[in-house]
Order: structure tokens, then sequence, then C-alpha cells
């Protein structure tokens, strides 16, 4: 089977790209919060997330600038666990993710309810590093990597897809590697 979309090319390392500086964290004031079309707004500290029932995942990650890093275990709460718990509305087919520093992506469910995605607060049997968006990152295996929001704090669920803040700057909103959609047309 082939792991490598085209034009990708693969890496041993992990490079670091986001935009603004790495935010600080602070266990004692951080939250996660759920709101929007749903009939449980939810409002966890970090360890009450710690606590939600968690799973491991391993995974290829696929950057829009051309690198792939194969087999990345990630650790941490399955999307469709935040699901259950707030009981998105039917009119609900979309979810904003907000992230410190003012960074937001899109999706609809149907993406975010895929087996592999999750909020990751581990990657490799180790703490998530704040570089690599710790203290929690949403993985998205099946799309680019601008899908998948570092320093994640809040989700929207929402009747219609949101643009999010490269998909405002051109980059495509279904971010499929697969078929190359990098940039929107």
């Amino acid at each position: 089977m082939q792991r490598l979309p085209p034009n990708q090319r693969q890496t041993a390392d992990f490079p670091v790209l986001h935009f603004g500086k790495v935010p600080e964290f602070d266990r004692k004031s951080w939250d996660f919060t759920v709101g929007g079309a749903v009939e449980n707004p939810l409002k966890l500290t970090y360890d009450e997330f710690l606590a939600l029932r968690s799973t491991a995942s391993t995974g290829d990650f696929h950057c829009v600038k051309g690198w792939s890093r194969l087999d990345l275990k990630w650790e941490g709460v399955l999307f469709s666990e935040i699901v259950k718990l707030t009981n998105p509305e039917s009119s609900a087919g979309f979810a904003t993710i907000e992230a410190d520093g003012g960074y937001t992506t899109g999706l609809p469910l149907a993406d975010l309810l895929e087996p592999d995605v999750l909020f990751a607060y581990r990657l490799d049997d180790r703490p998530l590093e704040p570089s690599h968006g710790g203290p929690l990152r949403l993985v998205v295996p099946r799309k680019y990597a601008y899908k998948s929001a570092k320093w994640v704090r809040k989700v929207v669920f929402t009747g219609e897809q949101e643009l999010g803040f490269w998909e405002e700057r051109g980059y495509s909103n279904s971010a499929d590697p697969w078929k190359e959609e990098r940039y929107s047309r």
C-alpha cells in the first residue's frame, strides 16, 4: 500500500511550523470548551480532560509543504468521545476548532469522526511538546497538517463550514493530500 501522497517526501525529522509564537501553558488556568450547536456545552480543566477515556493511534502526518512523517504514535481523546459528551444538534454538520494565538480551522463532522482523529496530548510515549502543539493538538491524519490545529482550546459545532486561518489565505478547505488539495482554486 502506498503511504506517501503524490509529491510528498518522507522525512525522519518532525519539522516545527506554526504562525506566531508558542503560547505559554498554565495548567491551573487552561480550559477546553465545546459549544455552538450542542445539547450539552462542555468546559473542562486540563486535569479533567486528561481523565477522559484515552486512546493511542499510530499514523502518518502530511505537511502541505511536501514532507511526510510516518508512524507517529499519538495519544489522547478521540473526537468521537467529545461528540458523545456534547451531543451535537442534527443541524451541526461541521466544527470549527479554535486555538491559542487566534488560529482556527473548520472541518466536516464526517472527517472529524474518522476513527483516528483525536485531541492529542502525547506523542511517541512522551508529553506533547509545546512546539508540536502541546498541551493539546487536534490530529486529523487524512488531511494536510494545517487541519491538525496546535494549542486547541475550543470546539464550536456549526451548521456550515467556516474558513480557518490558512483557508482564508488561499489554502484548500478540503486539504486532501491524496488529491493534492493544497490550495483553493
